[in-house]
Protein backbone atom coordinates (compact mmCIF):
# COMPACT_ATOMS: atom_id res chain seq x y z
CA UNK A 1 0.00 0.00 0.00
CA UNK A 2 1.39 3.39 -1.01
CA UNK A 3 1.46 6.51 1.15
CA UNK A 4 -1.38 8.10 -0.78
CA UNK A 5 -3.56 5.01 -0.45
CA UNK A 6 -3.35 5.27 3.35
CA UNK A 7 -4.90 8.76 3.14
CA UNK A 8 -8.07 7.56 1.41
CA UNK A 9 -10.99 7.91 3.85
CA UNK A 10 -8.45 8.75 6.57
CA UNK A 11 -8.79 11.39 9.28
CA UNK A 12 -7.05 13.81 6.96
CA UNK A 13 -9.55 13.02 4.17
CA UNK A 14 -12.44 13.85 6.52
CA UNK A 15 -10.70 17.02 7.74
CA UNK A 16 -10.18 17.97 4.12
CA UNK A 17 -13.88 17.39 3.50
CA UNK A 18 -14.88 19.81 6.29
CA UNK A 19 -12.45 22.43 4.97
CA UNK A 20 -13.96 21.99 1.49
CA UNK A 21 -17.45 22.39 2.98
CA UNK A 22 -16.40 25.68 4.60
CA UNK A 23 -14.85 26.94 1.37
CA UNK A 24 -17.92 26.10 -0.69
CA UNK A 25 -20.15 27.82 1.87
CA UNK A 26 -18.08 31.00 1.73
CA UNK A 27 -17.71 30.89 -2.05
CA UNK A 28 -21.44 30.32 -2.47
CA UNK A 29 -22.03 33.88 -1.29
CA UNK A 30 -21.34 34.96 -4.87
CA UNK A 31 -24.28 32.94 -6.15
CA UNK A 32 -26.92 33.90 -3.59
CA UNK A 33 -26.03 37.50 -2.76
CA UNK A 34 -27.34 38.74 -6.09
CA UNK A 35 -30.75 37.07 -5.54
CA UNK A 36 -31.15 38.88 -2.22
CA UNK A 37 -30.40 42.31 -3.72
CA UNK A 38 -32.39 41.74 -6.93
CA UNK A 39 -35.30 44.06 -5.95
CA UNK A 40 -32.86 46.68 -4.64
CA UNK A 41 -30.77 46.58 -7.81
CA UNK A 42 -33.94 46.95 -9.89
CA UNK A 43 -34.96 50.03 -7.89
CA UNK A 44 -31.45 51.50 -7.67
CA UNK A 45 -30.75 51.33 -11.40
CA UNK A 46 -34.39 51.84 -12.52
CA UNK A 47 -34.62 48.74 -14.75
CA UNK A 48 -37.19 46.03 -15.54
CA UNK A 49 -37.45 42.71 -13.69
CA UNK A 50 -35.82 40.82 -16.57
CA UNK A 51 -32.94 43.32 -16.71
CA UNK A 52 -32.53 43.06 -12.94
CA UNK A 53 -32.28 39.26 -13.40
CA UNK A 54 -29.32 39.63 -15.77
CA UNK A 55 -26.65 39.94 -13.02
CA UNK A 56 -27.62 36.49 -11.78
CA UNK A 57 -27.52 35.15 -15.34
CA UNK A 58 -24.05 36.62 -15.94
CA UNK A 59 -22.87 35.24 -12.60
CA UNK A 60 -24.04 31.74 -13.52
CA UNK A 61 -22.49 31.93 -17.00
CA UNK A 62 -19.17 33.03 -15.55
CA UNK A 63 -19.56 30.41 -12.82
CA UNK A 64 -20.09 27.69 -15.42
CA UNK A 65 -17.25 28.64 -17.77
CA UNK A 66 -14.96 29.15 -14.80
CA UNK A 67 -15.82 25.66 -13.56
CA UNK A 68 -14.10 24.08 -16.58
CA UNK A 69 -11.11 26.40 -16.30
CA UNK A 70 -10.73 25.87 -12.57
CA UNK A 71 -11.30 22.13 -12.96
CA UNK A 72 -8.43 21.87 -15.43
CA UNK A 73 -6.19 23.91 -13.13
CA UNK A 74 -7.08 21.57 -10.26
CA UNK A 75 -6.33 18.48 -12.40
CA UNK A 76 -2.91 19.87 -13.28
CA UNK A 77 -1.75 21.82 -10.22
CA UNK A 78 -4.01 20.72 -7.38
CA UNK A 79 -7.10 22.37 -5.93
CA UNK A 80 -5.18 24.95 -3.89
CA UNK A 81 -4.27 27.03 -6.97
CA UNK A 82 -7.85 27.70 -8.18
CA UNK A 83 -8.95 28.33 -4.59
CA UNK A 84 -6.39 31.11 -4.16
CA UNK A 85 -7.52 32.63 -7.46
CA UNK A 86 -11.10 32.33 -6.24
CA UNK A 87 -10.39 34.14 -2.98
CA UNK A 88 -8.99 37.16 -4.78
CA UNK A 89 -11.70 37.01 -7.47
CA UNK A 90 -14.56 37.00 -4.96
CA UNK A 91 -13.03 39.77 -2.90
CA UNK A 92 -12.44 42.03 -5.90
CA UNK A 93 -15.86 41.19 -7.37
CA UNK A 94 -17.90 42.05 -4.30
CA UNK A 95 -16.03 45.29 -3.74
CA UNK A 96 -16.38 46.29 -7.41
CA UNK A 97 -20.10 45.37 -7.49
CA UNK A 98 -20.71 47.36 -4.33
CA UNK A 99 -19.14 50.42 -5.97
CA UNK A 100 -20.87 49.95 -9.37
CA UNK A 101 -22.41 53.10 -10.81
CA UNK A 102 -24.51 51.38 -13.47
CA UNK A 103 -26.13 48.04 -14.22
CA UNK A 104 -23.51 47.07 -16.81
CA UNK A 105 -20.73 47.66 -14.26
CA UNK A 106 -22.63 45.53 -11.75
CA UNK A 107 -23.11 42.80 -14.41
CA UNK A 108 -19.39 42.85 -15.23
CA UNK A 109 -18.36 42.52 -11.60
CA UNK A 110 -20.84 39.70 -11.01
CA UNK A 111 -20.10 37.74 -14.18
CA UNK A 112 -16.34 38.18 -14.58
CA UNK A 113 -14.95 38.55 -11.06
CA UNK A 114 -17.51 36.86 -8.83
CA UNK A 115 -18.65 34.18 -11.31
CA UNK A 116 -15.71 33.37 -13.60
CA UNK A 117 -12.78 33.91 -11.24
CA UNK A 118 -14.50 33.62 -7.87
CA UNK A 119 -17.32 31.25 -7.00
CA UNK A 120 -16.38 28.79 -9.77
CA UNK A 121 -13.20 27.89 -7.86
CA UNK A 122 -15.22 26.73 -4.86
CA UNK A 123 -17.59 24.39 -6.67
CA UNK A 124 -16.54 21.92 -9.38
CA UNK A 125 -12.84 21.70 -8.31
CA UNK A 126 -13.81 20.92 -4.71
CA UNK A 127 -16.44 18.34 -5.71
CA UNK A 128 -13.99 16.58 -8.04
CA UNK A 129 -11.20 16.72 -5.46
CA UNK A 130 -13.29 15.22 -2.66
CA UNK A 131 -14.54 12.42 -4.94
CA UNK A 132 -10.91 11.28 -5.25
CA UNK A 133 -10.34 11.00 -1.49
CA UNK A 134 -13.15 8.51 -0.80
CA UNK A 135 -14.20 5.11 -2.12
CA UNK A 136 -16.85 3.29 -0.04
CA UNK A 137 -18.33 6.53 1.30
CA UNK A 138 -17.92 8.60 -1.86
CA UNK A 139 -21.64 9.35 -2.25
CA UNK A 140 -22.09 10.80 1.24
CA UNK A 141 -18.71 12.60 1.06
CA UNK A 142 -19.63 14.33 -2.21
CA UNK A 143 -23.06 15.13 -0.77
CA UNK A 144 -21.52 16.75 2.33
CA UNK A 145 -19.11 18.77 0.19
CA UNK A 146 -21.68 20.02 -2.28
CA UNK A 147 -24.07 20.81 0.57
CA UNK A 148 -21.85 23.84 1.14
CA UNK A 149 -23.55 25.38 -1.88
CA UNK A 150 -26.94 25.10 -0.15
CA UNK A 151 -25.51 25.96 3.26
CA UNK A 152 -24.41 29.21 1.64
CA UNK A 153 -27.98 29.79 0.51
CA UNK A 154 -29.19 29.08 4.04
CA UNK A 155 -26.87 31.37 5.98
CA UNK A 156 -26.10 34.21 3.57
CA UNK A 157 -29.62 35.58 2.75
CA UNK A 158 -30.66 36.31 6.37
CA UNK A 159 -27.19 37.64 7.24
CA UNK A 160 -27.21 39.89 4.19
CA UNK A 161 -30.77 41.04 4.83
CA UNK A 162 -29.82 42.12 8.36
CA UNK A 163 -26.80 44.12 7.17
CA UNK A 164 -28.72 45.56 4.21
CA UNK A 165 -31.39 46.92 6.54
CA UNK A 166 -28.77 48.68 8.68
CA UNK A 167 -25.97 49.59 6.25
CA UNK A 168 -27.36 49.23 2.72
CA UNK A 169 -26.67 46.68 0.00
CA UNK A 170 -23.51 48.36 -1.29
CA UNK A 171 -21.73 48.40 2.06
CA UNK A 172 -22.85 44.83 2.67
CA UNK A 173 -21.29 43.74 -0.61
CA UNK A 174 -17.98 45.41 0.26
CA UNK A 175 -17.93 43.76 3.69
CA UNK A 176 -18.49 40.31 2.16
CA UNK A 177 -15.59 40.93 -0.23
CA UNK A 178 -13.20 41.59 2.65
CA UNK A 179 -14.45 38.55 4.57
CA UNK A 180 -13.96 36.20 1.59
CA UNK A 181 -10.29 37.10 1.21
CA UNK A 182 -9.47 36.82 4.91
CA UNK A 183 -11.27 33.50 5.45
CA UNK A 184 -10.54 31.60 2.23
CA UNK A 185 -6.76 31.88 1.96
CA UNK A 186 -5.92 29.83 5.12
CA UNK A 187 -8.42 27.12 4.14
CA UNK A 188 -6.95 26.94 0.62
CA UNK A 189 -3.47 26.31 2.04
CA UNK A 190 -4.82 23.39 4.10
CA UNK A 191 -5.88 21.68 0.84
CA UNK A 192 -2.39 21.79 -0.65
CA UNK A 193 -1.74 17.98 -0.81
CA UNK A 194 -2.65 16.41 -4.15
CA UNK A 195 -5.35 13.70 -4.32
CA UNK A 196 -4.33 10.03 -4.67
CA UNK A 197 -5.66 9.70 -8.23
CA UNK A 198 -3.70 6.65 -9.50
CA UNK A 199 -4.72 4.38 -6.64
CA UNK A 200 -8.46 4.97 -6.66
CA UNK A 201 -10.93 2.74 -8.50
CA UNK A 202 -14.31 4.19 -9.36
CA UNK A 203 -17.07 3.63 -6.83
CA UNK A 204 -20.58 2.37 -7.46
CA UNK A 205 -21.29 0.53 -10.70
CA UNK A 206 -18.15 -0.56 -12.48
CA UNK A 207 -16.97 1.84 -15.17
CA UNK A 208 -18.39 0.44 -18.38
CA UNK A 209 -15.74 1.57 -20.82
CA UNK A 210 -15.65 -1.02 -23.53
CA UNK A 211 -13.98 -0.62 -26.84
CA UNK A 212 -15.07 2.21 -29.09
CA UNK A 213 -18.58 2.34 -27.64
CA UNK A 214 -17.40 3.83 -24.36
CA UNK A 215 -19.77 3.97 -21.39
CA UNK A 216 -23.35 2.68 -21.37
CA UNK A 217 -22.90 1.73 -25.01
CA UNK A 218 -22.29 5.42 -25.79
CA UNK A 219 -19.12 7.30 -26.62
CA UNK A 220 -17.77 9.40 -23.72
CA UNK A 221 -18.55 12.55 -25.70
CA UNK A 222 -22.17 11.52 -26.28
CA UNK A 223 -22.69 10.63 -22.63
CA UNK A 224 -21.17 13.93 -21.54
CA UNK A 225 -23.46 15.80 -23.95
CA UNK A 226 -26.58 14.04 -22.61
CA UNK A 227 -25.57 14.75 -19.03
CA UNK A 228 -24.98 18.38 -19.94
CA UNK A 229 -28.45 18.68 -21.54
CA UNK A 230 -29.96 17.11 -18.43
CA UNK A 231 -27.98 19.56 -16.29
CA UNK A 232 -29.25 22.58 -18.20
CA UNK A 233 -32.84 21.35 -18.05
CA UNK A 234 -33.00 20.50 -14.36
CA UNK A 235 -31.46 23.80 -13.36
CA UNK A 236 -33.67 25.95 -15.57
CA UNK A 237 -36.44 24.51 -13.43
CA UNK A 238 -34.49 24.78 -10.18
CA UNK A 239 -33.65 28.44 -10.67
CA UNK A 240 -37.25 29.64 -10.86
CA UNK A 241 -38.02 29.59 -7.12
CA UNK A 242 -34.42 30.04 -6.01
CA UNK A 243 -33.86 33.24 -7.99
CA UNK A 244 -37.33 34.77 -7.81
CA UNK A 245 -38.81 33.73 -4.45
CA UNK A 246 -37.78 37.05 -2.84
CA UNK A 247 -39.33 39.11 -5.65
CA UNK A 248 -42.35 36.76 -5.79
CA UNK A 249 -43.09 37.34 -2.10
CA UNK A 250 -42.76 41.08 -2.63
CA UNK A 251 -45.28 40.95 -5.48
CA UNK A 252 -47.72 38.99 -3.29
CA UNK A 253 -47.45 41.65 -0.58
CA UNK A 254 -45.50 39.56 1.94
CA UNK A 255 -42.30 41.64 1.66
CA UNK A 256 -38.73 40.72 0.63
CA UNK A 257 -37.74 39.70 4.16
CA UNK A 258 -40.28 36.84 4.02
CA UNK A 259 -38.85 35.82 0.66
CA UNK A 260 -35.32 35.77 2.09
CA UNK A 261 -36.57 33.52 4.89
CA UNK A 262 -38.19 31.18 2.40
CA UNK A 263 -35.00 31.03 0.33
CA UNK A 264 -33.05 30.21 3.48
CA UNK A 265 -35.60 27.54 4.43
CA UNK A 266 -35.56 26.11 0.92
CA UNK A 267 -31.80 25.74 0.86
CA UNK A 268 -31.63 24.58 4.47
CA UNK A 269 -33.86 21.64 3.60
CA UNK A 270 -31.71 21.25 0.49
CA UNK A 271 -28.81 20.38 2.81
CA UNK A 272 -30.89 17.65 4.44
CA UNK A 273 -31.87 16.48 0.98
CA UNK A 274 -28.29 16.33 -0.29
CA UNK A 275 -27.12 14.30 2.69
CA UNK A 276 -30.08 11.94 2.37
CA UNK A 277 -29.62 11.55 -1.38
CA UNK A 278 -25.88 11.05 -0.80
CA UNK A 279 -26.64 8.04 1.37
CA UNK A 280 -29.19 6.81 -1.16
CA UNK A 281 -26.77 7.22 -4.08
CA UNK A 282 -24.23 4.94 -2.38
CA UNK A 283 -26.87 2.22 -2.71
CA UNK A 284 -28.61 2.93 -6.04
CA UNK A 285 -25.95 4.82 -8.05
CA UNK A 286 -25.86 8.25 -9.65
CA UNK A 287 -28.29 7.74 -12.55
CA UNK A 288 -31.16 6.48 -10.40
CA UNK A 289 -30.52 9.31 -7.95
CA UNK A 290 -30.80 11.80 -10.81
CA UNK A 291 -34.10 10.28 -11.97
CA UNK A 292 -35.56 10.34 -8.47
CA UNK A 293 -34.48 13.94 -7.77
CA UNK A 294 -35.70 15.34 -11.10
CA UNK A 295 -39.09 13.64 -10.70
CA UNK A 296 -39.58 15.01 -7.20
CA UNK A 297 -38.51 18.49 -8.30
CA UNK A 298 -41.29 18.52 -10.92
CA UNK A 299 -43.79 17.59 -8.21
CA UNK A 300 -42.59 20.43 -5.95
CA UNK A 301 -42.88 23.00 -8.75
CA UNK A 302 -46.40 21.78 -9.47
CA UNK A 303 -47.39 22.61 -5.87
CA UNK A 304 -46.55 26.31 -6.39
CA UNK A 305 -49.43 26.64 -8.89
CA UNK A 306 -52.49 26.17 -6.63
CA UNK A 307 -50.99 27.56 -3.42
CA UNK A 308 -49.75 31.14 -2.86
CA UNK A 309 -50.63 31.83 0.79
CA UNK A 310 -47.87 32.75 3.24
CA UNK A 311 -47.94 29.53 5.24
CA UNK A 312 -48.29 27.34 2.16
CA UNK A 313 -45.31 29.06 0.51
CA UNK A 314 -43.15 28.32 3.55
CA UNK A 315 -44.21 24.66 3.39
CA UNK A 316 -43.69 24.35 -0.37
CA UNK A 317 -40.31 26.09 -0.15
CA UNK A 318 -39.22 23.49 2.39
CA UNK A 319 -40.54 20.66 0.20
CA UNK A 320 -38.83 22.07 -2.88
CA UNK A 321 -35.49 22.07 -1.06
CA UNK A 322 -36.12 18.58 0.29
CA UNK A 323 -37.09 17.15 -3.10
CA UNK A 324 -34.42 18.56 -5.44
CA UNK A 325 -31.26 18.66 -3.30
CA UNK A 326 -29.85 15.41 -4.66
CA UNK A 327 -29.90 16.35 -8.35
CA UNK A 328 -26.63 18.27 -8.79
CA UNK A 329 -24.46 15.91 -6.64
CA UNK A 330 -25.67 12.98 -8.73
CA UNK A 331 -23.86 14.37 -11.80
CA UNK A 332 -20.49 14.21 -10.01
CA UNK A 333 -21.19 10.59 -9.06
CA UNK A 334 -22.22 9.67 -12.60
CA UNK A 335 -18.96 11.14 -13.90
CA UNK A 336 -16.92 9.18 -11.34
CA UNK A 337 -18.83 5.98 -12.17
CA UNK A 338 -18.38 6.21 -15.96
CA UNK A 339 -15.24 8.27 -16.69
CA UNK A 340 -11.55 7.97 -15.84
CA UNK A 341 -10.46 9.35 -12.41
CA UNK A 342 -7.75 11.53 -13.97
CA UNK A 343 -10.43 13.40 -15.94
CA UNK A 344 -12.57 14.14 -12.89
CA UNK A 345 -11.90 17.87 -12.65
CA UNK A 346 -12.56 18.67 -16.31
CA UNK A 347 -15.53 16.27 -16.73
CA UNK A 348 -17.25 17.34 -13.51
CA UNK A 349 -16.53 20.96 -14.41
CA UNK A 350 -18.16 20.52 -17.82
CA UNK A 351 -21.36 18.96 -16.47
CA UNK A 352 -21.63 21.41 -13.60
CA UNK A 353 -21.05 24.22 -16.09
CA UNK A 354 -24.18 23.01 -17.86
CA UNK A 355 -26.15 23.10 -14.61
CA UNK A 356 -25.00 26.66 -14.01
CA UNK A 357 -25.92 27.69 -17.54
CA UNK A 358 -29.34 26.25 -16.73
CA UNK A 359 -29.51 28.40 -13.60
CA UNK A 360 -28.50 31.45 -15.65
CA UNK A 361 -31.03 30.74 -18.40
CA UNK A 362 -33.80 29.89 -15.98
CA UNK A 363 -33.21 32.95 -13.81
CA UNK A 364 -33.45 35.29 -16.79
CA UNK A 365 -36.23 33.33 -18.49
CA UNK A 366 -38.47 33.50 -15.41
CA UNK A 367 -37.98 37.27 -15.23
CA UNK A 368 -38.78 37.61 -18.95
CA UNK A 369 -41.93 35.46 -18.57
CA UNK A 370 -42.99 37.67 -15.65
CA UNK A 371 -42.53 40.81 -17.78
CA UNK A 372 -44.63 39.26 -20.57
CA UNK A 373 -47.45 37.85 -18.44
CA UNK A 374 -47.43 39.99 -15.29
CA UNK A 375 -47.19 36.94 -13.01
CA UNK A 376 -44.98 33.95 -12.23
CA UNK A 377 -47.60 31.28 -12.95
CA UNK A 378 -46.35 30.60 -16.48
CA UNK A 379 -42.77 30.54 -15.17
CA UNK A 380 -43.65 27.67 -12.81
CA UNK A 381 -45.21 25.74 -15.72
CA UNK A 382 -42.06 26.38 -17.75
CA UNK A 383 -39.96 24.92 -14.93
CA UNK A 384 -42.07 21.77 -14.78
CA UNK A 385 -41.59 21.20 -18.52
CA UNK A 386 -37.80 21.52 -18.23
CA UNK A 387 -37.75 19.09 -15.28
CA UNK A 388 -39.45 16.48 -17.44
CA UNK A 389 -36.61 16.73 -19.98
CA UNK A 390 -34.15 15.68 -17.28
CA UNK A 391 -36.46 12.86 -16.20
CA UNK A 392 -36.56 11.55 -19.77
CA UNK A 393 -32.77 11.60 -20.20
CA UNK A 394 -32.14 9.90 -16.85
CA UNK A 395 -34.72 7.20 -17.58
CA UNK A 396 -33.22 6.62 -21.03
CA UNK A 397 -29.69 6.25 -19.65
CA UNK A 398 -30.88 3.80 -17.00
CA UNK A 399 -32.55 1.73 -19.72
CA UNK A 400 -29.34 1.76 -21.79
CA UNK A 401 -27.34 0.81 -18.71
CA UNK A 402 -29.44 -2.26 -18.14
CA UNK A 403 -29.34 -3.27 -21.80
CA UNK A 404 -25.59 -2.66 -22.07
CA UNK A 405 -24.95 -4.72 -18.91
CA UNK A 406 -26.90 -7.64 -20.37
CA UNK A 407 -24.92 -7.41 -23.63
CA UNK A 408 -21.60 -7.39 -21.76
CA UNK A 409 -22.71 -10.35 -19.63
Amino acid sequence: MTATETLVESRYAWARLWAALALMTIGGSGMYAVTVVLPLVQADFGVSRSDASLPFAFTMIGFGIGGILMGRLADRYGVMVPLIIGAFGLSAGFIAAGAAGSLWQFNLAQGLLIGLFGTSATFAPLVADISLWFTRRRGIAVAICISGNYLAGTVWPPIMQRFIETAGWRQTYIGIGVFCLVSMLPLALFLRPRPPIPELPAAGPAPSVAGSEGTLGLSPGTLLMLLSIAGVSCCVAMSMPQVHIVAYCGDLGFGPARGAQMLSLMLGFGIVSRLTFGWISDHIGGLRTLLLGASLQAVALLLFLPFDGLVSLYVISALFGLFQGGIVPSYALIVREHFKPGEAGARVGTVLMATLFGMALGGWMSGAIFDLTGSYRAAFVNGIAWSLVTVSIAAGLIYRSRRFSRQVA
